[in-house]
């Protein structure tokens, strides 16, 4: 799937009138990512992405941490197809790195729209 999200990415970045920079993503369990999220947020509990934001000016950088067992529970929770979920994640990783946020309701439901377009856009119609 790596050739996928290399393809895709950046033209998300520019759908969102952004430049593309440098962005790693780090596929790891859900241990490591608690570790991460206890060490550097100060927040003690499970989550399905940490996204480090390295962003400057238009230019979009970063670091996406992902856990593939939150993927994959999300996944089966949600009733989606495990490849449809990882690219929602990705996507919203990548979107708050152009700028979306989602700590209150009204960011939730925009960033939350902005995953549901990319994915209609650029995820096959049999993976949802």
């Amino acid at each position: 799937h790596t050739d996928f999200f290399v393809d895709v990415l950046p033209k998300i970045i520019i759908a969102e009138h952004k430049e593309m920079a440098d962005i790693s993503i780090v596929f790891c369990d859900d241990d490591y990512l608690l570790k991460i999220n206890q060490q550097y947020l100060n927040h003690d509990y499970y989550t399905d992405i940490i996204t480090f934001d390295y962003t400057h000016g238009n230019f979009i950088s970063g670091d996406l941490f992902i856990s593939i067992d939150r993927v994959k529970d999300n996944s089966v929770l949600y009733k989606k197809d495990f490849f449809n979920e990882l690219c929602r994640v990705v996507f919203h990783g990548v979107l708050h790195l152009c700028g979306y946020n989602d700590k209150h309701q009204d960011d939730i439901l925009v960033i939350r729209a902005k995953e549901d377009e990319y994915i209609q856009r650029f995820v096959s119609r049999e993976t949802k």
